[in-house]
């Protein structure tokens, strides 16, 4: 079913909650010399120790429990042994299974000083997304949401990537309809009341064009510029939406971390 109950709707929400602490959680850890692989295995424990499973581990074969994405990596990045360094770009995305349910959730951070440019692509693409959830409401269409990203972020001159998507949420991690960042307004599957979405713009720095990595999973940007990734977790609703994810924590614990470079707010 894509529209679900408000049981189902308030376990997705549970899970939803459980990613953001788990990233806020992330986000209080972050600095230069650790590992994402380091990141990987906070993030493991922190799901476990809250009754919840990784729900990317073993997903399609994805050998880790988060999607560590760093610098020119747009998604899917594997976590590696590699130590994050000052100016670095690091988009976290987690998912959590708990009580049946999935949520989905992904997160941008910088490291230390990092140019203007950088910090506006940051604020252009977490901005974009909340434009996008505004249409995720009853009666609308999944056009609305891609259309209302693409035509946000196009005036700045970044690369809206087309090549992936966000989608449904429920019992399973991916389920439909898929959600583009780009689209026409009033077309696409109608919106209904209770479907769950997540919502993902990927934003790249310079070109939109992709490519895959020799480990057949990281997308990479194809000029070698960075990228970058913000997902909520939202339900449609009359009216107005319902986002069942929580940035707050997240933003929270970003500016307590003097690693972390907040100042693109």
């Amino acid at each position: 079913m894509l529209t679900k109950t408000q049981e189902e709707v308030a376990l997705i929400a549970e899970s939803a909650m459980l990613v953001s602490s788990t990233l806020a959680s992330l986000a209080s850890i972050i600095k230069p010399g650790i590992t994402t692989l380091e990141l990987d295995k906070h993030a493991e424990e922190f799901l476990r120790d809250n009754g919840a499973v990784p729900s990317f581990h073993n997903f399609g074969g994805f050998p880790f429990h988060i999607c560590a994405s760093v610098n020119d990596a747009v998604v899917h990045g594997f976590p590696n042994d590699v130590p994050l360094r000052e100016g670095d770009v690091i988009s976290l995305d987690v998912g959590a299974y708990k009580n049946g349910f999935h949520g989905d959730q992904a997160y941008t951070f910088l490291l230390g000083d990092v140019p203007e440019e950088l910090k506006k692509l940051v604020r252009v693409t977490k901005e974009s997304l909340l434009k996008g959830i505004e249409q995720a409401i009853n009666g609308k269409r999944v056009g609305d949401i891609g259309h209302a990203i693409q035509s946000y972020v196009a005036p700045f001159g970044f690369g809206v990537v087309q090549e992936l998507v966000g989608h449904g949420l429920g019992r399973d991690l991916h389920e439909k309809p898929d959600v583009p960042n780009f689209g026409r307004k009033g077309q696409g599957k109608m919106l209904k009341e209770n479907m769950v979405l997540a919502i993902e713009p990927m934003i790249n720095l310079g070109t939109a064009q992709v490519l895959l990595a020799d480990d057949e999973w990281t997308i990479l940007t194809a000029d070698g510029k960075p990228s970058v990734h913000f997902e909520h977790d939202v339900c449609v609703k009359k009216g107005s939406p319902l986002v069942l994810s929580d940035f707050k924590m997240i933003e929270q614990a970003e500016k307590a971390n003097s690693n972390l470079n907040s100042s693109y707010y």
